[in-house]
């Protein structure tokens, strides 16, 4: 049996990001029909919350992009849309 993309997804940001805590939500049977998810098999669309200390000096853009290139396989393999909640230690202790 394979593992389900939110493991891979999961294993490929606790890999890049040391997180702290890490939620992975797959959010795609609310999408399907729509782009990227046409036939409602699931896995193409998630939701990440990754509080993590290599966010550090980093804006919203560069975060993004670093969890991009940490999926870059997912994306190459049907993964479509992630919602993104990307914070430090600190604004996470501060509600940021």
């Amino acid at each position: 049996m394979t593992e389900h993309r939110a493991a891979r997804i999961r294993a490929a940001l606790e890999a890049a990001l040391a997180p702290a805590e890490i939620a992975v939500v797959d959010d795609s049977a609310s999408h399907a029909g729509h782009a990227g998810n046409p036939d409602g098999a699931g896995e193409t669309h998630y939701t990440v919350h990754a509080i993590s200390p290599v966010f550090a000096g980093e804006g919203r853009v560069a975060r993004q992009r670093r969890v991009h290139a940490a999926l870059a396989t997912e994306f190459a393999t049907g993964l479509h849309a992630l919602s993104l909640k990307l914070q430090t230690p600190e604004e996470a202790a501060s509600g940021r």
